[in-house]
């Protein structure tokens, strides 16, 4: 899978805190902004906005920071271990990362993180292979009809397939409408 081509262990755990801390800057400041404009009293509102950002924004930038460290870091070493990038590693991952966080919380608190964390990471490569694949089989058909036009210019282009109630997305296998 192209999609798992990435930096080499050391520089991609480097990067993927860098941006997660940098995407944890932005999202909270723009959060705790909102926040402190809406809980400000007044005349103060830009004051109270400002105000929250600066004693907030850095708590949340470290916590996306150490989620994306943590994340990385166990990706790299499931990665190394297994000897293969596919989306398991992202799986065991989540879930690693999600049971190491909530750790402090006892044991019990720290299954239920990492199972979420798991499930999360699990749909979201789910949803990213799903949309991988479509892609894939769109490109595969525009250049088939592509070649077909190039090797005869006055041949006309096929009409578009309607796909059937049940292959919606492709989800449920390829399906084709017969027409009666």
């Amino acid at each position: 899978m192209e999609e798992y081509v990435r930096d080499p262990c050391p520089y991609r755990i480097v990067d993927d805190c860098g941006g997660a801390f940098a995407l944890g800057t932005i999202g909270g400041s723009v959060f705790h902004s909102i926040q402190g404009f809406r809980n400000a009293g007044k005349g103060t509102k830009l004051r109270g906005a400002l105000t929250k950002v600066v004693s907030n924004s850095p708590r949340t930038a470290g916590s996306f920071s150490m989620w994306g460290l943590m994340f990385t870091t166990a990706d790299c070493t499931f990665a190394h271990i297994r000897g293969k990038e596919d989306p398991w590693n992202s799986i065991m991952s989540g879930f690693t990362t999600g049971f190491i966080l909530a750790l402090p919380n006892g044991y019990w608190a720290a299954t239920g993180s990492g199972v979420v964390g798991g499930i999360l990471l699990g749909m979201i490569e789910g949803i990213s292979i799903m949309m991988n694949r479509m892609a894939g089989e769109e490109a595969y058909r525009e250049n088939d009809t592509n070649r077909r036009m190039f090797e005869d210019p006055h041949a006309e282009p096929p009409p578009p397939e309607t796909p059937s109630l049940g292959s919606v997305f492709g989800m449920f296998g390829p399906q084709t409408q017969t027409n009666q």
